[in-house]
């Protein structure tokens, strides 16, 4: 690819697949949001809400055409960096171009140009804004799963609810029949209820989205026509829902829509499947397991790596775990090590290294590896990835199978037993009553 972004630390960068022994995708910078929207051509620049401006100005004054415009992740940095390419190369090396009235005289005939990811280069800006966009929601997911601090009343019945977004999503899906998804699956949940409140308050129906006189209307109307959900074919919610940032150029409704016909077709006889379990390999060497507890036991005995240990005493979360792996993957992949920074020519060199000066369990301060480029996986295929658990889930386990000591009476001295009795007592008081 011609490259464009300027300086940046190449030695750092795999731009290389990588898997067991195969696809890594380019990181990507910063993560804020400019305000404007710039010409590629001109000092013409329009805010970013009307951006149909700007695509009208490309269009009439200078002919160009950008392709799939509501798949672009984050059109400010994308027009940006078309901008700055533009004023390094001529347009006609990054676009297809397209002559209007061919047929007619040579006069009345027009060049247009289409920006498309039909150009290696344009794909690779797409996906790299999409992949950079899908870490901002998977932090914010994150945070808003461990907010406390949520404070919000129930849009149907007042109550009051304090502490996770859950606790009040799920109310109103029990309590009102109003459901509109998973916790795990909403992003931006504030600004989402606060779209749907300011609905409710219009007096608006939240699915066929009519308005009426009063609440008493409404809430009639929305109970007699099943209307207690939103309108999944309004688009305004799509940013809501983490589905919608998975897979570049396509919306929920693809992702859920995929063509399983030819799977359905293929006979329904599971009796001869096998499953094949995930096989996980060795962080430092070549060693694979079928089992968590075989690759944590090797990496323990061979190189005295205590994975398990470090998730218990850095109490690490699901993601953070990932991005741990991810990042040491990536260090011993480059011939780094992670404990002192010191390069070497071979991965057998660094691994000597680590093992000779006890570096392997000596990890860097968070900020190293707490880093969002390390939600990505410096192996496509790794299968230690998908046997992470959360910090939390064996204490959870190790508690349900802890056994309860039961003491035993002592009933060594029986007949003193049931000399002492309160039934005997009630017995003998009764009889001297009658």
């Amino acid at each position: 690819m011609a490259a464009s972004a300027g300086s940046g630390n190449v030695e750092d960068s795999i731009l290389e697949p990588l898997c067991f022994p195969e696809d890594a995708t380019g990181r990507s910078g910063s993560a804020g949001a400019e305000q404007l929207l710039l010409c590629l051509f001109c000092p013409e620049s329009v805010p970013l809400q009307q951006k149909d401006v700007l695509l009208k100005h490309l269009l009439l004054e200078h002919k160009l055409v950008i392709a799939d415009v509501k798949l672009v992740a984050d059109l400010p940095k994308y027009t940006s960096y078309w901008r700055r390419r533009l004023q390094e190369q001529p347009l006609t090396d990054f676009c297809s171009v397209i002559k209007t009235n061919s047929q007619g005289p040579v006069e009345k005939q027009e060049d247009y140009f289409l920006l498309c990811d039909v150009l290696p280069e344009d794909r690779v800006l797409r996906e790299k804004l999409q992949q950079t966009r899908l870490v901002e929601v998977l932090e914010q997911q994150q945070r808003e799963r461990e907010d406390r601090s949520f404070h919000r009343l129930c849009m149907f019945c007042s109550e009051e609810f304090s502490g996770n977004r859950s606790s009040l999503l799920n109310h109103m899906a029990r309590e009102h029949s109003f459901g509109i998804g998973l916790p795990d699956n909403i992003v931006y949940c504030d600004q989402f209820l606060e779209v749907l409140q300011c609905k409710l308050d219009n007096l608006q129906c939240l699915y066929c989205e009519k308005t009426f006189r009063d609440k008493t209307t409404l809430k009639d109307h929305m109970r007699k026509k099943a209307h207690r959900r939103i309108n999944a074919g309004n688009s305004a919610y799509d940013r809501f829902y983490v589905i919608n940032y998975l897979e570049l150029g396509k919306t929920w409704e693809e992702v859920q829509s995929e063509d399983d016909r030819e799977l359905l077709e293929e006979d329904e006889d599971w009796s001869d499947w096998r499953s094949h379990p995930v096989s996980a390999v060795c962080l430092f060497c070549e060693d694979q397991s079928e089992t968590m507890e075989q690759i944590y036991a090797h990496m323990k005995e061979a190189h005295g790596f205590d994975l398990h240990g470090l998730r218990t005493k850095l109490n690490l979360r699901f993601y953070q775990q990932v991005k741990l792996v991810n990042f040491i993957r990536r260090e011993i992949h480059q011939g780094r090590c992670y404990g002192c920074q010191e390069t070497f020519g071979s991965r057998d060199g660094v691994l000597r290294h680590m093992e000779v000066k006890g570096h392997t369990m000596t990890l860097p301060d968070a900020s190293a590896w707490n880093q969002p480029q390390y939600y990505f996986p410096t192996y496509e295929n790794d299968g230690l990835l998908c046997s992470l658990a959360d910090s939390g889930d064996e204490e959870e386990e190790a508690r349900s199978r802890e056994e309860v000591q039961v003491i035993a009476e002592d009933v060594s001295d029986l007949r003193a037993l049931k000399e002492s009795s309160v039934l005997n007592q009630l017995v003998r008081s009764r009889s001297s009553c009658s």
